[in-house]
């Protein structure tokens, strides 16, 4: 039986020094390269992606266009926009490179609804930046006016934060289900979804932005991937980074794992969230494992082990490459 990976691409994998449309298709394009990789190998495969420069771009383009004839559209709203956006991009960019390699395979964008919890903490405390910076002034009119929170931000201003909430379910989990049953390539979950709530008349949208790694490891533990997979800008998670004593992992166990996280090795909004996504996939599913590792490293993967390998069965003399999960 073939196995299936989840692959989570960064925004900004996406978001090159050329910001127009042009340039970040141009860079899907690349990027395809090494998707289109893993589909070749034999792998059923599903990509999730960033889209936190392309959302602060919409921001501050609906911002500096606001009217009351065209007024600012809301942020669950504005992460469905760039799903679609980039969900386009990236299944012709996916496509293209399955033709240039003479691969039938049919690609789907799947506009993707993530149920969090009207409960969940962050809605208390948002802490999300998003949108343009303001001066002190300008967010306490905002605030004002409206129910939006402004923080002052590292210094370089204020902006709009936001909650953060948890995934805990992925409204349209079946249709990924039966597009993977149909070896469809499928994109979903972009921006790590758009945030809903349920409530006792449907589904409702809100203010909320989902880190798109939580969601990833949401839909491999929906879909009971064999391997979740999240590329970032370096090639290994390190501890002591930055420093002489640098010690980048290979091989690492939950524990080993859990014991730098306690440490405060990882740092909150970069390579923390990687880190706890892949402990989360790894504990929910104990034969699986997660790499967290560069879209480089992605074709050495392919033939060895590379990046961090995180492995959810503490006997490491039962680790598999990620070649050895194909099956005939």
């Amino acid at each position: 039986m073939t196995k299936t990976v989840v692959v989570a691409l960064g925004g900004n994998a996406i978001l090159t020094d050329d910001p127009t449309a042009t340039g970040q298709q141009k860079a899907l394009a690349k990027t395809a390269t090494a998707l289109i990789s893993l589909v070749a190998a034999g792998y059923k495969v599903v990509i999730s992606h960033g889209n936190g420069p392309q959302v602060g771009n919409l921001l501050l383009q609906q911002k500096a266009a606001a009217s009351p004839e065209n007024p600012e559209m809301p942020l669950d709203t504005s992460v469905a926009m760039t799903q679609g956006s980039i969900g386009y991009w990236l299944t012709q960019a996916l496509d293209n490179e399955l033709k240039k390699r003479g691969l039938e395979k049919p690609v789907a964008a799947l506009l993707t609804q993530v149920i969090v919890a009207a409960e969940d903490p962050g809605f208390v405390n948002p802490t999300k930046p998003v949108g343009p910076f303001l001066t002190a002034e300008k967010a306490q009119a905002e605030m004002k006016i409206s129910d939006a929170v402004y923080k002052e931000d590292a210094g370089r201003g204020w902006r709009k934060v936001v909650a953060s909430p948890k995934p805990i379910g992925i409204v349209e989990a079946e249709t990924i289900k039966a597009l993977i049953a149909t070896d469809t390539l499928v994109v979903a979950g972009g921006g790590g979804g758009i945030p809903v709530i349920t409530t006792a008349a449907g589904l409702v949208g809100v203010e909320a932005v989902i880190d798109k790694d939580f969601a990833s490891e949401k839909i491999a533990e929906i879909v009971a991937a064999d391997e979740l997979i999240i590329l970032t800008g370096v090639p290994n998670v390190a501890v002591h980074f930055n420093t002489p004593e640098q010690k980048n992992l290979a091989t690492v166990d939950i524990e080993t794992l859990e014991t730098y996280k306690k440490a405060g090795e990882f740092a909150p909004g970069s390579m923390l969230p990687k880190v706890e996504a892949a402990l989360a996939f790894v504990k929910a599913q104990p034969n699986a494992r997660a790499v967290i590792t560069s879209l480089d490293n992605l074709d050495a993967l392919l033939n060895e082990d590379a990046g961090t390998i995180i492995y959810g069965n503490q006997n490491l003399e039962q680790k598999s490459h990620l070649k050895d999960f194909i099956t005939n």
